[in-house]
């Protein structure tokens, strides 16, 4: 393991996140809240300094194997979380150091859940404005744009990285089964895509700002769209402005985010023909449209009107499929008043998630596609077991390993399900509610944020739970984000144990060269 190259990449990232802070801070300079400010300086400097002390120059040695990248992702994650809540803690947003972590990592995995007092956020409604500081506010969902794409991704297309270090980074960050280079320089690809990342953010917030929200409104409401987080300043989410505009608009790009972003660099390289046949991409669409139909067909009785009824039902299949937990037309649209056929479908599209290679949570619609498929393969097998059935996606065959990666990570994330109930189950705020238990681990896993059940509905939060409650919740948005591998690594033992016994020698096959970009 190159510990003084892992050392460097984490002390970068420690750096980046002080810049990040940075903004909050100019935001909190500007509404004048002169209280807030330690709650910025304090872990700007701490990371400045630890990032320094950490590594000051870059190692002469730069190959990264397999494992380190696992390693870097998740102790990444981990580390920022720590450092993201310190603003939230000390400017009293949130009670306790525990709160302010479930809320920097729900922002970081666009999850969105939230343990914030809804009577701290702003009601339009009734024209209180928000008790917590628009700085922190500022922060708190700007963590969802950080995490959209990816912080490992911004430092790629910032630092100078050769592909040893890149590749294997990108491989254990980016959500979905396959992870590939649009260009022939990882680091080349890392700027492409927060390019179209950063524009199609722009784009919203501009037509937000038409719609009647404020500037800042507007940035809030973006970057929650573009991570697919959800985090709102106001209390009622989207709903507080009742605006059928500004449903539209929040509904299209949650969509609009929810696609992988190759496909939009295909599009920017006129290779339109090459988008518009991605099996992927049909059947994200396919699965939106049947089921806004469905929705809106059968909560037809409680809005009396079938436009209503299909607004609503349009805006909260996007939200829920895309993972982004926004919500709008107020109490009406609690989902435990939706009839029981609508609610299935929310569960389902709980676990569906969004395309792969998006800033969307969930299993991702390729991996459900590669099971189906090889589960067709293998029944045409059974009848005809001397015939051969590749799986095939977009006229590609694809690998054997990805199929068995792709088995291995549904048994994983079985398990991680059950163990996560079992455990949630204890906690006294969710006992003799097993509705509560299911989507609050659902909801967090798939970096959902939004549940169903007395204690988490879609307008609620997660501040009854207890605190070890919490960490676990943490845990599997963790897990859900990364896609389990990366945290799962750090706690083997030979993740650490054999690498010092045996030494460098022993992985060479898991390098890559420090020259390599090309033939990556």
């Amino acid at each position: 393991m190159n510990f003084k190259s892992m050392r460097y990449i984490l002390s970068r990232i420690m750096l980046a996140e002080a810049a990040f802070l940075a903004i909050p801070l100019a935001v909190t300079l500007i509404y004048r809240e002169w209280n807030d400010i330690p709650a910025f300086i304090i872990p700007i400097c701490a990371l400045v300094a630890g990032g320094f002390l950490i590594s000051i120059k870059a190692p002469k040695d730069g190959a990264l194997f397999a494992r380190d990248g696992l390693a870097i992702v998740a102790l990444s994650w981990i580390i920022m979380s720590a450092f993201g809540a310190l603003p939230l803690l000390i400017s009293r947003a949130v009670p306790t150091y525990i709160d302010a972590f479930f809320e920097t990592v729900s922002g970081f995995t666009t999850t969105g859940a939230s343990v914030v007092d809804p009577a701290k956020l702003a009601d339009v409604a009734s024209g209180t404005p928000a008790a917590i500081g628009c700085g922190v506010l500022f922060w708190r969902s700007f963590t969802h744009w950080i995490g959209g794409m990816g912080v490992l991704v911004f430092v790629m297309a910032i630092l100078p990285m050769s592909g040893s270090r890149s590749m294997h980074i990108m491989r254990a960050e980016v959500p979905g089964p396959e992870v590939g280079k649009l260009v022939t320089k990882m680091s080349k690809t890392a700027k492409i895509l927060y390019g179209i990342y950063l524009g199609i953010t722009l784009v919203e917030t501009v037509m937000l700002i038409c719609g009647g929200m404020t500037p800042y409104d507007a940035l809030i409401h973006a970057f929650g769209t573009a991570g697919t987080g959800g985090f709102s300043n106001q209390a009622a989410s989207v709903g507080a402005y009742n605006s059928l505009y500004i449903d539209v608009v929040v509904s299209v790009f949650m969509l609009i985010f929810g696609v992988n972003f190759n496909i939009y660099y295909f599009i920017l390289i006129k290779q339109v023909k090459k988008a518009v046949k991605n099996l992927e991409l049909r059947v994200y669409l396919v699965i939106v449209a049947v089921s806004t139909g469905v929705v809106a067909a059968n909560i037809i009785h409680i809005y009396r009107n079938f436009g209503t009824s299909l607004r609503y039902a349009f805006f909260h299949v996007s939200s829920l499929i895309t993972t982004t937990g926004f919500c709008t037309g107020g109490d009406a649209v609690n989902f435990n008043e939706w009839p029981t056929l609508s609610k299935c479908i929310i569960v389902l599209l709980m676990f569906l998630g969004a395309m792969a290679g998006s800033t969307g949570g969930g299993i991702k619609t390729q991996r459900i596609i590669i099971l189906v498929k090889a589960g067709i393969a293998e029944l045409k097998k059974l009848l005809h077991p001397r015939s051969v059935h590749p799986v095939k996606i977009d006229g590609k065959p694809v690998e054997d390993s990805t199929i068995r990666g792709t088995l291995v990570y549904f048994v994983l994330y079985s398990v991680i399900v059950i163990f996560s109930c079992l455990l949630l189950s204890l906690d006294p705020a969710a006992q003799n509610n097993g509705t509560t238990t299911f989507t609050a681990v659902m909801s967090c896993l798939n970096n959902i944020g939004p549940g169903l059940g007395g204690i988490s509905p879609p307008d609620g939060n997660f501040m009854f739970f207890s605190q070890p409650a919490k960490l676990l919740l943490s845990f599997d948005m963790l897990l859900g984000r990364l896609e389990i591998y990366p945290i799962l690594m750090i706690f083997a033992p030979g993740m650490w144990i054999r690498r010092r016994r045996l030494g460098r020698r022993a992985h060479a096959d898991d390098a890559i060269p420090p020259s390599a970009d090309a033939e990556e």
